[in-house]
């Protein structure tokens, strides 16, 4: 947001003026939402960790309990009566730890709200219970996808995420030396005031300008248009779940995000099918419980699930209604790999069983962006350096504004001047309708600016224009 100093001797072009003036209003209108996107985007990153924190004598088992975890863990189907007995009303999953140190997890429902009841796996007790809806990192998670504002504030996200990816290359083309070598990349020993904020900013962004566009793209895969219309695609083309992975399988219209958080890739592909035995036809398509009757139970869906190998660091979702399915889910972390396994819940089949190889080129590069986005792809070195992007962000929107402070007469906006005949370049103005083609709303909101300030232009010449006598 501020051009060099007459120091640096950069060139006062019409290109220079015209970027410059464009990463001003981008930054001064998108600070705020930045901002906020940076700190929640910082404490989401740590969410295991603080979850562990506020809520560790709900989710970590007693010392005694996690130094003996070889004595094995209590069947499935007992763990999740207890839950019930503990909290009444319809089981819907059940999280397995990852770790002896973790409690398991399952989720009742009830009267339209979920209650998580934490239990100990090896003895059962019962360690606590609450409300989803109490849990810190949801919220700070809806806080920093705006979903909390509903529709409207998921489509601002897009919009402000996409600006980000101009403000970076803006902010790259003002940094460019240009025969320069003073507050480059690093902060002039003399400097003070006005020109000590300039160079923070601008040395800040020189390193911190890979992470921050890095981050600004792989959120988009959430974003309302452009992260729906591209997971739609995905799934119609068979680029996320490829279709030969269907094969001989009923498939329902259930989306597999009825399950809660699942990969990106995957939110739109459907569930498949249990196919209920004949005998039972009508009174099972009438049932509305977690498992219909004749279903094998949650015991031997779990051992065709460990036959499958998977066996820990799962959640388990149970069959919704007649044709439901028990599906395990493990995301992709340091730890281990992204799983996918479906079991019919009447023949205990495994239907399904993806694994990373079972995902298209583009969907997998998706998900792998999407997982270093939230820091668990590397552990914490991809955490820290996805901190690190945040700070970043953060001190350029505080530096921003204090050098717009610094430099604004009193009163005034003080918008970098523009002056007749300023152009951007052909390559510019491409570059521009590229990005937003292949960003709907980010080049809508371009279009809009665009014509906003040559409506202003317009309105200052007419009134900057002598009165006829």
């Amino acid at each position: 947001m501020e051009p060099v100093p007459a120091s640096g001797a950069a060139p006062a072009s019409s290109l220079y003026r015209r970027v410059w003036r464009w990463h001003f209003f981008a930054g001064l209108l998108c600070l705020p939402f930045i901002f906020l996107l940076a700190l929640t985007g910082a404490i989401y990153l740590f969410n295991g960790q603080i979850d562990d924190v506020v809520y560790g004598d709900l989710l970590l088992r007693p010392a005694a309990a996690s130094a003996s975890a070889a004595a094995g863990n209590l069947p499935a189907g007992e763990l999740v009566e207890r839950a019930l007995r503990a909290e009444p009303g319809v089981a819907r999953a059940l999280q397995w730890p990852l770790d002896a140190r973790h409690a398991v997890q399952v989720d009742v429902l009830q009267g339209g709200a979920v209650r998580q009841v934490f239990l100990d796996p090896a003895s059962g007790a019962l360690l606590g219970s609450m409300a989803e809806a109490d849990r810190l990192m949801p919220l700070v998670k809806r806080i920093h996808s705006l979903t909390v504002a509903g529709t409207a504030g998921n489509a601002l996200i897009e919009i402000v995420a996409g600006w980000v990816i101009v403000l970076v290359l803006s902010g790259a083309y003002l940094w460019w030396p240009r025969g320069r070598k003073a507050g480059v990349v690093s902060i002039r020993s003399q400097a003070s005031g006005r020109v000590w904020w300039r160079d923070l900013h601008a040395v800040t962004g020189a390193f911190a300008a890979l992470v921050i566009l890095f981050l600004a793209l792989t959120g988009m895969p959430w974003s309302l248009v452009w992260g729906g219309q591209v997971n739609s695609w995905l799934t119609a083309n068979g680029l996320g779940t490829p279709d030969g992975v269907w094969s001989n399988i009923p498939r329902s219209t259930v989306p597999l995000s009825s399950l809660g958080q699942v990969s990106w890739s995957l939110e739109r592909q459907a569930l498949p099918a249990s196919t209920p035995p004949s005998h039972h036809g009508h009174e099972m398509a009438a049932h509305d419980g977690p498992a219909a009757p004749g279903a094998i139970g949650i015991d031997q869906a779990v051992a065709a699930i460990a036959a499958a190998g998977l066996r820990d660091g799962y959640r388990l979702g149970l069959p919704n209604g007649a044709e439901g399915v028990y599906s395990a889910v493990r995301f992709r972390s340091a730890q281990a790999s992204q799983r996918v396994i479906h079991v019919d819940q009447y023949s205990g089949k495994v239907l399904m069983d993806l694994g990373p190889e079972d995902v298209g080129a583009v969907a997998k590069v998706t998900d792998w962006g999407v997982s270093v986005h939230q820091g668990v792809e590397y552990g914490l070195p991809n955490q820290l350096l996805m901190l690190a992007g945040c700070i970043a962000a953060m001190l350029l929107c505080v530096s921003g504004v204090v050098l717009w402070w610094k430099r604004r007469p009193a009163g005034k906006l003080a918008a970098p001047p523009r002056k007749d005949g300023d152009r951007l370049a052909t390559s510019v103005v491409l570059i521009a309708v590229c990005v937003g083609l292949v960003f709907p709303p980010l080049g809508a909101s371009m279009a809009v600016a665009a014509i906003a300030e040559t409506i202003w232009r317009r309105w200052q010449q007419r009134s900057a224009r002598p009165s006829a006598a």
